[in-house]
């Protein structure tokens, strides 16, 4: 599956994707809010495995896609849609972005097509994403989707040497279909 936006293709991952993956993920900035100090070669790799293994699950229920700039063809980051199994009528959304391109509506473009695709695509009826409370700018881009703050779970997070808070947001398909009419 591949699917294009203004300035983004979003696509199925491939082998070689690692490196690109490392380079981002190898960033302090990326590393701020994930437990991860550092991050090795055969670690991402693991990782990438993992989405290259969802690709050929039957049914399947977990999609993570590539985000690559059209003009330049170069990775930049993921987002996902995923449900728990395959008769689910919620899905999650996630994502992550190389910090080179934060600031430039690039994971709000990718994250809303995710949006879609699980509303029109896969007939969910709830969508939910979660974040580090501290993390400013993937809350941004989920209220930009129209989702809301639903909960905040207090210290439910542990690592790199304390807790941190977690929030989580849902939109529901008649609110998105509402809100998305009216922008347009």
């Amino acid at each position: 599956m591949e699917l294009r936006t203004k300035r983004l293709i979003l696509r199925e991952f491939r082998e070689d994707d690692w490196q690109a993956v490392l380079s981002y993920q190898s960033n302090p900035l990326y590393l701020r809010y994930y437990e991860w100090t550092e991050r090795k070669p055969d670690e991402v790799q693991a990782f990438v495995r993992v989405f290259l293994d969802q690709q050929i699950e039957i049914p399947r229920i977990k999609y993570q896609f590539a985000i690559e700039l059209k003009q330049s063809g170069a990775l930049i980051g993921n987002c996902g849609i995923r449900k728990e199994f395959a008769e689910a009528v919620e899905a999650e959304i996630g994502f992550e972005l190389d910090p080179e391109f934060w600031g430039c509506g690039y994971a709000t473009e990718a994250t809303a097509e995710m949006v879609k695709l699980g509303f029109k695509t896969f007939g969910v009826t709830r969508i939910s994403a979660s974040c580090i409370a501290e993390n400013i700018g993937s809350a941004r881009v989920l209220e930009k989707l129209g989702m809301k703050e639903k909960e905040r779970i207090r210290e439910n997070k542990t690592f790199k040497g304390r807790t941190w808070d977690t929030l989580v947001y849902t939109v529901s398909a008649y609110h998105w279909a509402t809100t998305t009419e009216k922008a347009t």
